[in-house]
């Protein structure tokens, strides 16, 4: 008998388990949706409202505007020299994006083939970059630019954003440490060297969490405000960030220009969520090698 009560216990205390479980994972998909609907209302009315006038705007805040306007935009791309804002925003990813891809799979792949005696220390010290923002380290940060004179320089900030490399080296190490031993070894019993290997056998089988680490950092990078702001102070260097940032210091009068400078802010972000959402899960599940 004890046996029976005992085993019926353990059901009724699994089913209530299951239901807790059951009612925490809708209040979480509840919230969530909740979530997707306020992002998606927001990101509209922000597209809609760039082709507004601004007498629309100020009687039609929130709504399709009530005659389509090209004219925000002919402003910001044609009078206000946000092309040079766009192409600035471009040659920071990209040259950010390549030198931290490089870089951070490199070192991952160190620390994950190779074993020798600093090696957990390593391991350690970037796991502990996750937990330091990037904006404690402002002011050495700039005092070393500035004596490297590559402050207002878009190249001195792609090396500030390479260096910033905790979180790719984790999820590349992480995806490194899943290989199997035996597709390196064979290589070297072939006599291919140690770059030849990470070149033409780590890197094509590394697609999924180079997309994730990409497209991770390109939204960071494309979206940041604050180092931009403290390292790029002339005109000429200025990011699409910055370029929002101008028209809010008088937001009442500019403020048809700034939805539209969002709008443009905006596009190529969602364009490559859109385009390359996939591969984000693909490379945090850990691709498609395993061991």
């Amino acid at each position: 008998m004890g046996k029976m009560m005992r085993k019926r216990q353990k059901k009724s205390n699994r089913r209530i388990e299951s239901k807790k479980a059951v009612i925490g994972k809708n209040i979480i998909s509840v919230i969530l949706v909740i979530y997707t609907f306020l992002s998606i209302f927001l990101i509209g009315n922000t597209i809609l409202s760039s082709f507004k006038t601004k007498q629309d705007l100020i009687h039609n805040t929130i709504g399709f505007p009530k005659e389509f306007t090209l004219d925000n935009f002919k402003i910001v791309l044609g009078e206000d020299g946000f092309f040079r804002y766009f192409f600035n925003s471009i040659f920071l990813v990209g040259v950010s994006l390549l030198l931290l891809i490089l870089v951070a799979s490199m070192v991952a792949y160190g620390l994950a083939q190779y074993r020798f005696k600093s090696r957990k220390f390593l391991q350690t010290y970037f796991l502990v970059g996750l937990m330091f923002p990037i904006q404690l380290g402002i002011l050495p940060l700039y005092i070393m630019l500035s004596r490297l004179h590559l402050t207002n320089n878009l190249l001195g900030l792609a090396l500030i954003y390479t260096a910033n490399m905790s979180f790719p080296v984790f999820v590349f190490t992480k995806f490194f440490n899943e290989l199997p031993e035996s597709l390196i070894e064979s290589a070297r019993i072939d006599g291919a060297g140690e770059f030849q290997i990470f070149k033409s056998i780590i890197t094509p089988i590394s697609k999924p969490v180079i997309a994730t680490v990409g497209l991770l950092n390109f939204v960071t990078i494309w979206n940041d405000f604050y180092l931009p702001l403290v390292f790029l102070t002339k005109a000429s260097v200025r990011t699409l960030t910055l370029g929002v940032y101008s028209y809010t210091a008088n937001f009442l009068a500019n403020w048809n220009k700034v939805f539209a400078a969002a709008t443009v802010a905006l596009i190529p972000v969602i364009i490559i969520y859109f385009l390359f959402s996939d591969q984000i899960v693909a490379g945090l599940t850990g691709g498609a090698v395993k061991g």
